[in-house]
């Protein structure tokens, strides 16, 4: 019978060599491979840091842990796969679990079944979905991955680049009615090619799904190397539009990331909500004839009245789509004025929207109180436009103004709609204000490089070659 304090100690033995080990790992992403003593791969993990993720394994609190303690009693080896992105090693992590079929890596998995990215191939524009319950027929399918929230980030990073769609309609190419469909949001900010409005052919369609699937399986690089022939074909027959676009979609496909950019793309605060509850109880305090799918909230932010800068932000479905962000500098504003800078934000949004012919949103959160909310009217009058659902929220009270009543909607500070309307407030306040706060770093470095300059003109003069 094997002695347990030998065991105990062979295997702290094998977990301190291995600790050591994974020192020696790279810090880029990747995807790391737990062996057993036969040398068989018995978990594959990924990670955006190779090094920092590996070397959690190795350390007390992972042994003591009920979720990885048996896993690591059986690891003898460990060793590493690089990848160029954080998406590259989500897709190869599914691929080789797919391939291998680790034990512990459907051991440690929740009562849920994995996620799958399933590809509706059958159809005449196929829609790309997150599915725990994948089809048998008519599907293509890529996973299973272990992590939900990473193969949903990934699915919108790809859509950036390959600009597939993700609702559920039933497009028919031979029903002329579809060309009359009002495409939705991501349409409007270049994240769909709209198949529903035909503003693409079938056949340009399958060819950005044959791209999307080229990265899905591995094939990247290859994928590059024909975009590449193209656009140097497309910038021979002087097609520079054309070339541009191709150019663009290369440089995106070699920086895939998950992660966004810290000064564009700052995630929002937690804050606990059920979306859902959120839609359907505006719904109902607005007395709307649809669920209010597309909330956009305004703020503007300064300090002593410099650097006056503007906020939007775009939820759907009661969560933040920061991809439709976009911050304003404001121009025409002297001093502090909140109202005219509200005016011409709201001017240059929906003339821009309106002239692009795109989709308005349900609901238009201005943060203050009635005098905010009068200045937003006045410049959709200005622009002889009719406002979409046009409210204010105020803080300290909470009270909800609308435009069609002179006495504000007192919520209960328990109600869903009214947490949603607060999130979308905090968060377009949170977004100006990192702006603002962007734009004051960057005028006060200058002011400190002109401050030297003044002190010692010849610090940064360039020698005359005497």
């Amino acid at each position: 019978m094997e002695n347990p304090s030998h065991s105990s100690a062979d295997n702290a033995d094998v977990i301190a060599q291995l600790a050591e080990k994974v020192k020696e790992f790279p810090r880029g992403p990747g995807v790391y491979l737990m062996k057993d003593a036969r040398g068989r791969v018995i978990y594959v993990g990924k990670a955006k840091n190779l090094r920092n993720r590996a070397s959690h394994y190795f350390t007390r609190q992972a042994a003591e842990d009920r979720r990885t303690c048996d896993l690591i009693r059986e690891i003898r080896d460990v060793d590493f796969l690089e990848a160029e992105s954080e998406v590259d090693a989500l897709l190869m992590e599914a691929r080789l679990i797919k391939d291998i079929q680790p034990r512990f890596n459907v051991e440690l998995k929740d009562d849920k079944t994995f996620p799958y990215l399933q590809i509706r191939i059958r159809e005449p524009y196929p829609r790309v979905e997150f599915t725990r319950s994948p089809r048998r027929r008519g599907v293509r399918l890529y996973g299973p991955f272990t992590s939900a929230s990473g193969l949903r980030a990934a699915i919108q990073v790809l859509q950036r680049i390959f600009r597939f769609r993700t609702c559920s309609l039933d497009i028919d190419p031979n029903e002329p009615k579809w060309r009359w469909y009002r495409p939705c949001i991501l349409a409007s900010i270049q994240q769909c090619t709209a198949p529903c409005n035909f503003r693409v052919t079938p056949e340009e369609y399958r060819r950005q799904i044959r791209q999307l699937r080229l990265v899905l399986e591995g094939k990247k690089q290859r994928l590059i190397r024909e975009l590449e022939k193209e656009m140097r074909e497309a910038s021979a027959a002087l097609q520079f539009e054309r070339a541009a676009r191709i150019r663009d979609e290369i440089r995106a496909l070699n920086n895939l990331s998950l992660r966004g950019d810290t000064d564009k793309d700052v995630q929002p605060e937690v804050f606990v909500m059920n979306p859902r509850k959120g839609v359907l109880g505006l719904k109902q305090i607005l007395k709307l004839d649809k669920l209010p799918r597309v909330v956009e909230g305004v703020d503007v932010a300064h300090l002593g009245g410099s650097e006056a800068v503007a906020s939007l932000v775009v939820f759907i479905d009661g969560l933040p789509f920061k991809p439709g962000y976009r911050r304003y500098r404001i121009r025409s504003v002297e001093g502090i004025d909140d109202f005219a800078s509200i005016r011409e934000v709201v001017t240059r949004r929906y003339r821009r929207l309106r002239h692009e012919e795109q989709v308005f949103p349900d609901v238009l959160l201005i943060d203050g109180g009635k005098g905010q909310l009068n200045a937003a009217r006045q410049a959709f009058d200005a622009l002889g436009i009719e406002p979409p659902c046009l409210i204010s929220l105020a803080k300290q009270q909470e009270e909800v103004f609308r435009l069609d009543a002179d006495e504000p909607l007192r919520l209960s500070r328990t109600s869903a709609a009214l947490r949603l309307l607060q999130y979308v407030r905090d968060e377009a306040h949170r977004f100006a204000q990192h702006y603002h706060h962007l734009l004051t770093r960057k005028r006060l470095r200058l002011d400190a490089d002109q401050a030297r300059r003044v002190a010692d003109p010849e610090a940064e003069a360039e020698p005359d070659g005497s």
